[in-house]
């Protein structure tokens, strides 16, 4: 297994320049989002799905405008990993989460799954389609092209545990110089998905940016429902016994 990798974007020098959407594109083959003009915000993609691997938010406010590059969150505990039944998703040997788009039937099971909205099916052909983290770059000893593109280290790329150090004296910095509302965001191995691989450095409540406040991987409690459906299975099969059993006497 080799060192884990991941992302740490850094949203307070995000200019919203969105190389790192063409880049991802160009390298992925990706297809364009349609060029919709949404008459909301000047951002036009709108957010992540199976078109959009990763996504430059236009957040505009009262005296100024928030940018912040969103991607998969590549989870430790992935409930798209959890409830995929082909083995289409897998964790790499860089602790990444990848769909196998030619392994993968189109069940869906996937796109409920992410407590983060990311992974969608593509209209065309069904299958469902997420950020790779650049896997094939990775195994060449490159770093991904949204990384590579970024013109002012928004997007930085790296092994975990020296991003999150990196994150964590970034966000002493700010505060040392008065941005109070600075935070991190899915840095915390503690959290319901016991950290993410991707994690961001934001400027406002994780809401503003369409990110959930405190989520939780969705198959948490997935083995007490199969223990308590366990239960319920074998009170039915002991109840049809007894009213068989009634009926000889």
């Amino acid at each position: 297994m080799a060192e884990r990798v991941g992302f740490f974007t850094d949203s307070s020098v995000c200019i919203g320049c969105k190389a790192c959407e063409v880049a991802c594109k160009e390298w992925n083959g990706v297809p364009d989002d349609g060029f919709v003009f949404r008459a909301t915000s000047y951002d036009n993609t709108g957010g992540l799905g199976a078109d959009t691997w990763r996504h430059v938010a236009f957040i505009e406010q009262d005296g100024r405008w928030l940018m912040s590059s969103d991607v998969c969150k590549h989870c430790t505990n992935a409930a798209c990993l959890d409830v995929c039944p082909t083995g289409a998703l897998f964790r790499t040997e860089f602790d990444t989460v990848v769909v196998q788009p030619d392994i993968c039937n189109g069940c869906g099971y996937c796109v409920p799954a992410c407590p983060f909205g990311v992974i969608e099916r593509r209209e065309r052909d069904g299958r469902a389609w997420k950020c790779t983290m650049c896997y094939d770059r990775l195994r060449g000893g490159l770093e991904p092209a949204c990384a590579k593109a970024c013109p002012t280290d928004s997007i930085q790329f790296g092994p975990l545990d020296e991003l999150r150090e990196r994150a964590a004296a970034r966000l002493e910095r700010l505060h040392a110089d008065g941005v109070d509302e600075a935070r991190l965001y899915g840095d915390d191995p503690g959290d319901g998905v016991g950290g993410a691989g991707a994690f961001f450095l934001l400027l406002d409540e994780p809401e503003t940016y369409g990110l959930p406040p405190a989520p939780v991987v969705t198959t948490r409690d997935l083995p007490q429902m199969w223990w308590w459906a366990g239960g319920a299975a074998v009170a039915l099969v002991g109840a049809v016994a007894a009213c068989f059993a009634g009926s000889r006497r």
